[in-house]
Order: structure tokens, then C-alpha cells, then sequence
């Protein structure tokens, strides 16, 4: 595997040789990273700016997603955008309404003259961020999708094969029952409820989360997430949460914390939280994909997108979207592409990143890692499974969550649960779709 000190130490080499830039352009990118993420991302800016002397990237963390979303709109209205704002996925439908406040990605490459090829980037990755005529719109910057890490360790001192069976739901719930009796505070966690359990879970069984092609065909969709198996799912996470064998957390990565001290079993995060139970982690744990229903037909389908992607704030003078460019183009470079995807369990954006990934021999090594990259691709995406693109979805997140936590605390059922959440999500597409006609 590349090593970033290795480069960082060459880059400021060369720049210590080189003569000393006379002005250098500012490049502004507000993110959402902190804890080791920050720091991985804090590195490739150092790499970049020691690698050149026409632009220097300054990167801002602006809090959680939504928060960095939140201040890169009120900056836009402000005349104060950086140049590249980090947006999660569910943003990519807000972004692209904004039509005023960005500029695509695909322009500002084309406008650069840098080398800027559409078919490099993986399709599974950068078509969740592409319009209807495969234009690049934002930088698939940090591509995740949910997988499920386990703690070997507390397995085997709860007297269970640390190598057992947990391909299904229904294989997992008599590790919990063995799990629980043998004393194990917490069997089961989630970080991402939302994400991990309604959105990727229904392309991964191939129903829909919403109509019109979950969003992709229109602003006109309506939520559906409230069908029969999704209702069954999450009435099985209810009753295990009920029983103490489903450990609640929070709404985002608090849960992360908890499995990366020990103190559970079994954990369902981003691919990416990889970087993170990598550094901290005191146990032996391995990286298992994502269980199923199989009584579901066509299940395991293929699990969805998730992190974030940078978009390009529009009212910028020319010569800072030429320093935009090269930085995405650094970013875009397979050895970079590569190190990012070693380092964070991140899908690679390209393919020659991840052939170069294989070719190191990273996966081999690293059982567990290329678990979400097959996730991703075992299969053709299909309506259900293509991802979602839905107005004000950052805010019906935060209805799932209210109404998921309802479950979970006994207070509501699942169905009573669910169609709340459709219903009262189905009023923020309205007022979205009649904002945006």
C-alpha cells in the first residue's frame, strides 16, 4: 500500500526546491470530517498544496453533514460559498435544484483543459451523481455503503464460532439470543439507522423506497417504505430492541464508539467506519457484508451509495475554478484514489484506483475490504436499487429517525411507525416538488 508519509515527505521535497511561488491562488473546501477522516483528508490537502505553488487548498470543517450543508447555503446567500462544499448523498437532490448557486463538475473540467475522462469513474459510484445525460454534476469525493463488522473477540468469549454464520437476519438472531445469555451488554448496534435499515435495506431486497425510480424520474415520487417487508424488518429490530439484544445509540456514528471499544458484538456502519475500527479497535474483528431476508425474491440484490460528494459553488472568478480542477484532478489520480480507499473504506471513484488497489495485493491482505466494492456491483442496479434522490431528504431522515426511535423504545409498532414517516415525509416532497416546478 501507497503511504501518504511517504509522499507528503516527497511532495514537501520537492516543493523545497522548487522556487517560490509568487501568488497563490486560494482555494476555500468546507467539510463535514473530523477524528481520523479528518485527519486522512487534512493529509491529501497538505500533499496537494506541497505538489504545486499556483493554488492552495484551505480546508474548513463546518460540522455534521447537515450542518455543513446548512452553512454552504447560507454562505451562497451570503455572496461568502467556498469553492467546494462536501455534501452527503441525500443532498444530491437540493444541490441539483440549486441550479443558480453550482457549477458541474463536468464544466468546470471541460473549462479547465486538464485531462477529464467520465468513463475512469466507476458507473456504480458516480451514477448517483450524474443527470439524465450522464454529465457529472459533483466529485464522488467519499462513496460508502453499509456493511457489517464483528467483533470475533466477544464472540468467542460468549462461546460462539467466531466464523459463524451471519449471512441472513435470520441466521443473526440466534447469535444475539446466544450472545445476551452469555452476557453481552450490547449483541447488536447500528450507526446510520435510516441509511442501514430502510434505505439501503430496501434495494438490497430489491422494493422500492419511493416511487418514480426512488426520485431519478421526477420530482413527483412518493414515499413507500412502509410495505410489508420493510414493516417486518424493522418490527424484528423493535422486539430485539425490546429484549436488550439491539443497542440504540443515535442517529448518525455514536454507535461507532461503543463497537469500537468492545463493548458489541455485532455492528451495521458504512464501509468507511473502516478507518476508524482500523486505528482504534483492541480486539479481532473482521468485515462481513451486509445480511439478508432471503425469503425475499431476488435478495441479496445490491446495497446503495452513501458519504458524500463535492460540489463546486458557482460565483468564483475564473482563475479559481482552474485551481478547483487541478485539485479534483489530483483527487481523481489512481495512486490517490487508491491510498483514499485503502486508508478510509471508501469505494475507489476509479477503476484504475481499484485495479490498482488488487494489484498491490491490499485485498489479500485485508480480508473484508472489497466486501463493499461487490456490495456495490454483484449486480446490475435496478429501479429499487439505483439510490435515492429525493427533495428535502435530509429532513425526512430526521422523520424516519423520530419515528424509528418510537419503535425501538416500545412506544410505537412498526406499521403505525412507518406510515407516519410515509405521510408525514410525502408533505416535504409536496412543498418540494411545488418550490421547484
Amino acid at each position: 500500500m501507497i503511504q501518504l508519509k511517504t509522499h507528503l515527505l516527497a511532495f514537501a521535497a520537492a516543493a523545497t526546491i522548487a522556487p517560490a511561488a509568487q501568488a497563490q491562488t486560494e482555494i476555500q473546501w468546507w467539510h463535514a470530517f473530523t477524528g481520523r477522516l479528518g485527519e486522512l483528508l487534512d493529509a491529501q490537502v497538505a500533499a496537494f498544496n506541497a505538489s504545486q505553488s499556483d493554488y492552495r487548498v484551505v480546508a474548513s470543517h463546518k460540522g455534521n453533514y447537515s450542518e455543513a450543508l446548512n452553512a454552504g447555503i447560507a454562505a451562497f446567500r451570503a455572496g461568502e460559498q467556498p469553492h467546494l462544499l462536501q455534501v452527503f448523498e441525500v443532498g444530491t437532490a437540493t444541490m441539483m435544484a440549486a441550479r443558480s448557486a453550482i457549477v458541474p463538475v463536468y464544466e468546470v473540467m471541460s473549462d479547465s483543459g486538464l485531462p477529464f475522462d467520465p468513463q475512469a469513474y466507476i458507473p456504480s459510484v458516480t451514477g448517483y451523481y450524474t443527470d439524465t445525460e450522464g454529465n457529472m454534476l459533483s466529485f464522488p469525493y467519499n462513496a460508502s455503503t453499509p456493511v457489517m463488522y464483528v467483533n470475533r473477540t466477544l464472540l468467542e468469549q460468549a462461546g460462539i464460532d467466531p466464523d459463524v454464520d451471519l449471512s441472513t437476519w435470520e441466521a443473526v438472531g440466534p447469535v444475539l439470543d446466544q450472545l445476551k445469555a452469555a452476557g453481552v451488554a450490547c449483541p447488536f448496534t447500528t450507526a446510520w439507522q435510516s441509511w442501514v435499515h430502510l434505505e439501503s435495506f430496501s434495494a438490497y431486497h430489491d422494493v422500492p423506497f419511493a416511487t418514480r425510480s426512488n426520485g431519478f424520474e421526477g420530482t413527483d415520487a412518493e414515499l413507500t417504505f412502509n410495505g410489508p417487508l420493510q414493516i417486518a424488518h424493522t418490527d424484528t429490530l423493535g422486539q430485539w430492541a425490546r429484549d436488550g439484544k439491539f443497542i440504540y445509540a443515535g442517529r448518525r456514528n455514536e454507535s461507532g464508539a461503543n463497537f469500537r471499544a468492545g463493548e458489541c458484538a455485532i455492528f451495521t456502519e458504512s464501509s468507511a467506519g473502516y478507518a476508524g475500527v482500523k486505528a482504534e479497535a483492541q480486539f479481532d474483528w473482521d468485515i462481513r457484508p451486509l445480511p439478508y431476508w432471503p425469503s425475499a425474491e431476488g435478495a441479496p440484490q445490491n446495497t446503495i451509495i452513501g458519504g458524500a460528494s463535492l460540489w463546486v459553488m458557482a460565483g468564483h472568478e475564473p482563475e479559481e475554478y482552474k485551481g478547483v480542477a487541478a485539485f479534483l484532478g489530483y483527487l481523481s489520480s489512481p495512486e490517490v484514489q487508491a491510498q483514499w480507499h485503502q486508508d478510509t473504506g471508501y469505494l475507489p471513484a476509479t477503476t484504475a484506483a481499484a485495479e490498482l488497489t488488487a494489484s498491490q495485493g491490499f485485498y489479500e491482505a485485508n480480508p473484508g475490504t472489497e466486501i463493499a466494492g461487490e456490495q456495490m456491483t454483484a449486480k446490475p442496479p435496478t429501479a429499487n436499487s439505483k439510490g435515492l434522490r429525493l427533495g428535502s431528504f435530509d429532513q425526512i431522515r430526521t422523520i424516519i429517525d423520530e419515528e424509528l426511535e418510537g419503535v425501538w423504545s416500545g412506544d410505537k409498532d412498526a406499521t403505525t411507525a412507518l406510515n407516519s414517516a410515509v405521510e408525514r415525509g410525502n408533505e416535504l416532497l409536496r412543498r418540494f416538488e411545488a418550490a421547484n416546478r
